[in-house]
């Protein structure tokens, strides 16, 4: 991404901030995996959103003024060490830090601390934003929110105000550049579908699957997968997130896939069953019929200023009513047994992207259409999951390019 859009979103997020407040954005740190080993460290998204900085134990941070509408934006930044660096890679420039972020205002972090006692005690400002996000209350605390027990503590009269919501809400609609990024990791992601499909063989370990698709998206970059790649064969599908790579493809078998590359911090996901030995046997074809009329119907459904969780509860809906034509399902309150998780998540800068649910459809956002089923009693689990692009006049399946129909499939894995 070039500058000029963080800079941008960042004008977006000051249209929430009030005068007199600062913002305050940490990119993270490394965690510690065992004795001096790490975890390869992963960038808060929202701060490489709005800096385009991938780096750890950076910080931005904003001071927005009063009546000039005067905002002064700083990077603090690991200092240049040779030592560290011969070690553990080289770390960004300040040239490096102002060519991606925008932002000439760029100091050593260790700096911050002085910084931001200085600030905080001055009586210039009323609030400090922080982004406060915890996807469950047990969550460790992040740097935003220890930095924010001790100003409850050290300067009780400021308001702490929490960013998060109005980044949701800029994250939610896709600027041209961001869906030029995830349609280059569309095609990625369809290649090495494709090419598990090409691969299948009956007797074939869920481990070489995955081998097969890391190989191509080795072959466009060093980015690796959006999220770790679910890749089960047999009874295995009946795991909704599975990891283990450890089955083997049995002649008969769904196999079922939900990966995702990513391009220029853009991510994508995409789910497809398809059978280990190429052909769909009736059953298999009886049940992915429903899953692909639903997402077709969905598909042709969908459109701007229609409340976002319809799509979810019409999705369901029409599956169910699909299934119930097979004699699977009698009422709607019993889908669950068939259909065992939702039809719908944004996709972006996360695989399962931060979003303002108060919003109607509209055009710009990228959500999936995730269409799923598991029906033990046949032996039978797969979801067929497209990413759907919002238009002015309706959506585009921005991974249609990836074998989705039966034909499309069988036409793939046949073996020449």
């Amino acid at each position: 991404m070039k500058k000029e859009f963080h800079i941008n979103n960042r004008k977006k997020l000051y249209q929430h901030i009030p005068d007199n407040s600062l913002v305050l954005f940490f990119s993270g740190r490394q965690i510690r995996k065992t004795n001096d080993e790490y975890y390869p460290f992963y960038t808060n998204r929202s701060f490489l959103y709005l800096t385009g900085l991938d780096s750890q134990n950076f910080v931005f941070l904003a001071k927005v003024h009063g009546k000039e509408e005067v905002i002064d934006e700083s990077i603090y930044i690991l200092p240049s060490d040779p030592l560290l660096e011969r070690w553990n890679g080289r770390r960004l420039t300040t040239n490096e830090v102002l060519d991606q972020s925008g932002i000439d205002d760029i100091l050593p972090v260790d700096r911050l601390e002085n910084d931001l006692h200085r600030l905080l005690q001055s009586g210039n400002y009323k609030n400090i934003y922080l982004d406060l996000d915890k996807l469950t209350t047990t969550d460790p605390d992040d740097l935003s929110f220890q930095l924010s027990s001790r100003i409850k503590t050290s300067y009780p009269y400021l308001n702490i105000c929490n960013s998060h919501p109005h980044m949701k809400k800029i994250r939610t609609i896709k600027e041209s550049c961001e869906i030029e990024a995830m349609e280059k990791a569309q095609l990625i992601t369809a290649e090495a579908i494709t090419a598990m499909m090409k691969a299948s063989r009956p007797g074939m370990y869920e481990y070489q699957y995955k081998a097969e698709f890391d190989y191509v998206l080795g072959q466009h970059g060093p980015y690796g997968p959006a999220f770790p790649p679910i890749i089960s064969a047999g009874n295995n599908n009946f795991c909704i997130h599975y990891y283990s790579y450890t089955g083997q493809a049995q002649d008969g078998d769904m196999i079922l896939n939900d990966v995702g590359a990513w391009y220029d911090n853009l991510m994508n996901d995409v789910s497809r069953g398809f059978p280990c030995n190429g052909r769909f046997n009736e059953r298999q074809k009886l049940l992915y019929n429903c899953a692909y009329n639903t997402s077709e119907y969905m598909f042709g459904l969908i459109r701007p200023g229609m409340p976002m969780a319809d799509v979810d509860r019409i999705a369901r809906q029409y599956n169910f009513e699909q299934l119930k034509d097979l004699g699977l399902l009698d009422r709607y309150e019993d889908a669950g047994k068939l259909i065992w998780h939702g039809g719908a998540h944004h996709v972006g800068y996360d695989v399962h992207d931060v979003v303002d649910m108060s919003q109607t459809v509209a055009p710009g956002m990228v959500f999936c259409v995730d269409i799923g089923i598991y029906c033990e009693e046949w032996g039978i689990g797969f979801r067929l999951e497209d990413n759907c692009l919002i238009t002015d006049d309706g959506c585009r399946n921005l991974s249609s390019k990836t074998p989705r129909s039966i034909k499309e499939i069988e036409d793939t894995m046949v073996k020449r």
